[in-house]
């Protein structure tokens, strides 16, 4: 697989094939991708941001905008079995790198293009950017505060989904060309990667016709479902059914919550939410988080604590799920990273390489997959092709 993709879309999604087992070679300009100064912190020369998406991937330096560089990049494209670009709309298609180009000479070839908007439509010359499509694609207008201003999602959620979608299609089209033998374009776009998991709100409107409010930490159809502020911190109540509601009431040793004919389903909860939602905080406030916590999980009640992502990472789950793992880098040492969710029995996926440095692998690449000679490969590096 040859990844011509920067920043955190198209990386994120072949670290993931990577993680896998797929043989991810990532193509980076000689300045390098974009996330390798995006810091701090950084661990010796090595952005954070750069590390939590390259994993499992060897690294080869060419200058795309050189002729000569794009004929190396054209014959390792020619010698894998997917490609993942995130360019700007006819760039690849400029250096005779785009689908067409290659689709007949290697019909099996899958193809994915990210892009903010889509290779088709009144924006598909327009660069996408994660902050920008959260404020185009609804999800700011519905995060913060019900009377505060609009918010982003604190990481980057678009291009993260994007990179699942990405994944999910290219796996979907290798199946494909097992069966068939030809592989395909995929039009992959941040902005309809956003739609995609507005989930219920989208559906909200499309069924009601009203666009949907901010909650903060509440939810627009269930109630309770959110964050209360306790005696010493913050808990998250879910309450997702009647049942489990004259539970909480037990719990919190509030019957007349049970009986009252105003809360009784959750109908009425939604209906009643101004009236309900302060009534459960004045009450929450009254005992720390660990009382709360310890009455609320005895019944049965869905819950847990707010934690700080220090306390998520070094909780006792991550470590009984290896979900934070070790790899060796050469000039960092050892190097914790988070693993990936991805719990298959059979075929389990690993982290065997560490993030390469820029251009680490340029001439094992060049001599395995192009049979280049020394020779060959000095004279690339003289003209500027490949560093």
């Amino acid at each position: 697989m040859l990844d011509l993709s920067r920043v955190l879309a198209g990386p994120y999604c072949t670290m993931m094939l990577g993680d896998l087992g797929a043989d991810v070679i990532k193509v980076e300009s000689p300045e390098g991708d974009d996330t390798r100064r995006w810091g701090p912190p950084y661990a010796e020369s090595e952005s954070a941001y750069y590390l939590s998406c390259n994993r499992n991937k060897r690294g080869i330096a060419i200058d795309l905008s050189n002729v000569d560089g794009q004929d190396v990049a054209r014959r390792l494209m020619l010698k894998c079995d997917v490609i993942v670009e995130n360019f700007r709309a006819g760039t690849m298609e400029k250096w005779g790198l785009g689908y067409e180009a290659l689709h007949n000479e290697h019909p099996g070839l899958v193809y994915c293009s990210i892009s903010g908007y889509g290779r088709s439509g009144p924006d598909a010359e327009v660069p996408g950017y994660d902050l920008v499509i959260q404020g185009e694609g609804g999800i700011m207008s519905i995060t913060g505060e019900q009377h505060g201003p609009p918010s982003k999602v604190g990481v980057a959620i678009v291009d993260l989904t994007a990179g699942m979608f990405a994944m999910s299609s290219i796996l979907a089209a290798l199946r494909v060309r097992d069966r068939t033998g030809q592989g395909q374009f995929i039009d992959l776009s941040l902005f309809d990667s956003h739609l995609a998991w507005l989930g219920n709100v989208g559906s909200n409107y499309l069924i009601s016709g009203r666009d949907p409010a901010r909650y903060g930490n509440a939810h627009p159809n269930i109630v309770p479902y959110q964050a209360f502020e306790t005696l010493d911190g913050w808990i998250i109540v879910a309450v997702g059914n009647d049942r489990q509601w004259r539970a909480f009431c037990q719990a919190i040793e509030q019957p007349d919550l049970a009986t009252d004919p105003r809360y009784t389903t959750n109908d009425g909860r939604v209906t009643n939410r101004d009236l309900l939602v302060p009534a459960l905080a004045a009450i929450f406030k009254a005992e720390s988080s660990e009382q709360w916590l310890t009455r609320l999980k005895a019944a049965s009640v869905p819950s847990g604590p707010v934690n700080t992502v220090a306390q998520a990472l070094e909780s006792p789950r991550v470590e009984a799920r290896k979900m934070v793992q070790e790899v060796d880098h050469p000039t960092i040492g050892p190097l914790r990273m988070v693993a990936s969710p991805l719990k298959l029995e059979r075929t389990p996926p690993d982290i065997r390489r560490h993030p390469p440095l820029l251009g680490e692998h340029t001439d094992e690449i060049l001599r395995e997959m192009l049979a280049a000679t020394p020779e060959e490969i000095t004279a690339l590096r003289s003209v500027g092709a490949v560093r």
